[in-house]
């Protein structure tokens, strides 16, 4: 008489969409999608993001922006990645300058200081850099706060995507800034976290300006058959490498002539 085997079957999209959305409840880091499903491409991993965005519209939370992640070299050689990835945040994710934030509604949290760029115009996903620079409405000091629902930080490129390019929260000024395009480079800033310096930058460091990666965006998402409309708030990417933030402390990014945004961690 033969002996037979039972296989535990692997987990679908849609469970480890599901399992995500249980660690934002429960605090409780999962496992990295790349060990649970395996040859797990970028593909499956935008579709496991995909699917917690649609749960979230369905608990009535608004999507108001989307955040691009690990657009500097710096952000790059921290995660052990070579290309973008980008995510999104509902309105009830969107923090002031000034704003007292609470950690325990993130697992693992970061900072990292950025640009953040208002749409007036919607963006067409074969949009040239030209027409990215005119769409932009309003430019906004800003910092994410990025968090990972994957344990101790374990992330390949399609494990941060599928956790919604660890996104956690932003904050952005009040102030719409008037700086030019050809500017945005030279923007510079400083971060520091309980009075210690956390991280240093320049647009520059953002894929060379920071309006390059809302033009890739605008192809990467055309191709999903998601517009980029007039309204919606893009983060482009962080400065310099993220820094770990814990309750108690107070978190500063001075952008030189255009103003300081801060936060306290609660």
């Amino acid at each position: 008489m033969s002996e037979t085997t039972s296989t535990t079957p692997e987990p679908t999209l849609e469970q480890v969409a599901q399992d995500f959305l249980d660690a934002y409840e429960s605090g409780n880091p999962i496992a990295p999608p790349r060990t649970v499903i395996a040859d797990l491409d970028i593909a499956g991993a935008y579709r496991i993001q995909q699917i917690q965005e649609e749960a979230f519209v369905a608990q009535g939370r608004k999507v108001v922006g989307r955040k691009i992640g690990l657009t500097s070299l710096a952000m790059q050689q921290q995660l052990g990645v070579d290309s973008p990835d980008f995510g999104f945040f509902t309105d009830d994710l969107v923090f002031k300058s000034g704003d007292s934030v609470k950690v325990d509604q993130f697992i693992a949290p970061k900072v990292e200081p950025e640009l953040a760029f208002i749409l007036k115009d919607d963006l067409p996903a074969d949009a040239s850099f030209e027409q990215t620079v005119a769409a932009v409405g309003e430019i906004r000091l800003a910092v994410e706060i990025i968090d990972s629902r994957v344990a101790d930080w374990d992330i390949t490129l399609v494990d941060t995507v599928a956790d919604n390019a660890s996104c956690g929260a932003i904050v952005i000024g009040e102030e719409n800034l008037a700086i030019n395009s050809e500017d945005l480079p030279k923007v510079t800033a400083e971060m520091s976290i309980a009075g210690s310096p956390a991280g240093a930058g320049t647009g520059a460091d953002v894929m060379g300006h920071p309006l390059a990666p809302l033009q890739w965006l605008a192809g990467v998402l055309g191709e999903q058959g998601v517009p980029l409309k007039a309204g919606d708030i893009i983060l482009t990417g962080s400065f310099c490498a993220a820094a770990p933030v814990v309750a108690g402390q107070n978190v500063s990014v001075d952008f030189g002539k255009h103003g300081t945004l801060t936060l306290d961690f609660v």
